[in-house]
């Protein structure tokens, strides 16, 4: 499958504890044009990356051995990077401050993924970022 035109070309932070998943993603986002940097399976590994290489996107799985991805998503936040929560549990495993950001339910296919990081680019590209939860300030 050819990339993606918003996409293609992107660095994209991958952040995501189970190694077969990673690699099908991996995969998926090579498939649609990016740059996949990473994979990073630990909280510590994605925020070294974040340090030292660049970064335009990212896809971030919520929970990584036990450990929330939400540090990670903050610093993305603070710097105007988009990207899309991946989570086995949907949005039920969200906190409040991140529900504006769209979340991928496991399993999910390549058009699902290009679909929601198409929009958050988009959204970023055009200035709007995410929108705000419901009750919370921008």
């Amino acid at each position: 499958m050819s990339g993606d035109g918003a996409l293609k070309g992107l660095h994209v932070l991958l952040v995501e504890d189970e190694a077969l998943v990673a690699m099908l993603l991996e995969n998926m986002l090579d498939d649609l044009g990016c740059t996949v940097v990473g994979p990073a399976a630990r909280l510590e590994d994605a925020q070294a990356l974040l340090d030292n290489e660049e970064i335009d996107a990212a896809v971030l799985d919520i929970n990584l051995a036990g450990e929330k991805v939400f540090p990670v998503a903050d610093r993305l936040d603070s710097n105007h990077v988009p990207f899309v929560f991946a989570s086995g549990y949907g949005e039920a495993g969200l906190d409040q401050r991140h529900k504006a950001h769209k979340v991928l339910q496991k399993p999910y296919s390549m058009a699902a993924l290009r679909q929601a990081l198409v929009q958050e680019v988009m959204r970023s590209a055009a200035g709007g970022g995410p929108k705000p939860a419901p009750g919370q300030k921008h």
